[in-house]
């Protein structure tokens, strides 16, 4: 049987910077900068082992950091970013890996929707078809096929924003606790969605390092582990209209369930199942998506989602808990890819027993995920405290 590809790569390390709806005095590469100074620090890994840079800042961190010449990836973050980094190290292209980004100063007209839920291209913008409304045909869609109700996703949407309210870090800190009913009677933004079905917009910074399993023994820090992952995309995100039943020539998978091929080939590299799973991570723009995803990675059945969420399944003492940092609801959501690349922070940081709060008891597996169908890509990373 050969070797996992990833067998020999671990990453060691994440930082949030401070994360609020508005971070006076920075602007989106000074708060990269002090994520990445961040997680140096935090790793206790000097700059001038870092040889590879995944930021939409790369060049200007690799100077400002003193650490050329180093590969420049000029690539997102997220899943995709840490995927890529991490074949860097397997392949002996790089041996320390910085992901870094973050956002700040971007959302300034406060009166409108933030900028990066406005898309401006011609076949979306005369037609309003602002993000919200995206993801909310993809629910609308699931909910004529299946039932899923708006109360189902009301579940979804407490337990995350509970898991914010508890988290000190995080910018809707103490803002709860909520009941589904809050959900519900809060106002209509794009039906289904309630306001607090929604995420919300902020600014901040995230960065993890990657690196060699043999640098990793030499650091204080638990190591952890990529066992599996895949990325999934159907097309270029908030360009076109949504369609749950849109395909590509190489699969019969549908928008509707983006994800699944990623998931299926996580699982498989890792040798696991979705019974595995001790924490799962999920991205949620949107309270349906997180139903979605549950159907996508084949957690349940298609169209068993919605009731799935039910009976304390996803909450902090559940089976499969959910994003328990508070995600995008609750978090943090500073635009671009930094909350890509949140998701698997606190993926590492559950396996390295690190969370402030809702740290989930003796967790070994985490799944992590970013996108959505309203954005037509899900990718897909599954995290281990043991070595592949």
């Amino acid at each position: 049987m050969s070797a996992h590809p990833f067998r020999d790569v671990a990453i060691v390390a994440t930082y949030n910077t401070p994360q609020a709806r508005v971070l006076e005095g920075h602007t989106a590469f000074s708060i990269t900068l002090a994520a990445a100074r961040g997680v140096l620090a935090e790793s206790g890994v000097a700059a001038a082992e870092v040889d590879a840079v995944f930021s939409k800042h790369a060049p200007e961190l690799i100077y400002a950091l003193g650490i050329g010449p180093a590969w420049n990836s000029n690539s997102k973050g997220g899943i995709a970013g840490v995927l890529q980094a991490a074949s860097l190290v397997a392949t002996g292209l790089a041996k320390t890996v910085l992901l870094a980004d973050g956002e700040a100063g971007i959302y300034t007209e406060r009166a409108a929707t933030a900028p990066w839920t406005r898309p401006s291209n011609e076949f979306v913008a005369p037609f309003g078809l602002y993000t919200a409304a995206e993801f909310a045909l993809i629910a609308r869609r699931h909910m004529d096929r299946y039932g899923t109700s708006a109360e189902q996703m009301a579940e979804v949407a407490t337990t995350i924003r509970n898991n914010g309210h508890v988290n000190p870090e995080a910018v809707y800190y103490g803002r709860g606790p909520f009941q589904p009913s809050d959900v519900l009677a809060s106002r209509m933004i794009a039906e289904p969605f309630h306001l607090l079905d929604c995420a919300m917009t902020s600014e901040g910074g995230c960065a993890l390092l990657i690196t060699t399993v043999e640098r990793a023994a030499d650091l204080a820090g638990s190591p952890v582990y990529i066992l599996g992952g895949g990325l999934d995309t159907l097309g270029p995100a908030y360009r076109h209209a949504p369609i749950w039943d849109l395909t590509g020539s190489g699969s019969d998978i549908p928008n509707g369930y983006v994800g699944r091929r990623a998931a299926r080939q996580a699982f498989a590299m890792a040798g696991l199942s979705p019974s595995d799973v001790d924490v799962c991570e999920l991205y949620d723009p949107f309270s349906f998506e997180v139903i979605r995803q549950f159907e996508a990675f084949e957690f349940c059945g298609d169209g068993e989602g919605g009731d799935f969420v039910m009976d304390g399944r996803i909450r902090h003492d559940g089976q499969y808990p959910i994003t328990t940092d508070g995600g995008l609801m609750s978090y943090s959501h500073g635009g671009g890819v930094v909350q890509l690349s949140q998701r698997v922070a606190r993926g590492v940081q559950q396996l390295q027993k690190q969370c402030p709060t809702r740290q989930i008891p003796g967790a070994q597996v985490a799944l992590c995920s970013n996108g959505g169908a309203g954005a037509l890509f899900t990718d897909v990373v599954l995290l281990g405290s043991e070595r592949p």
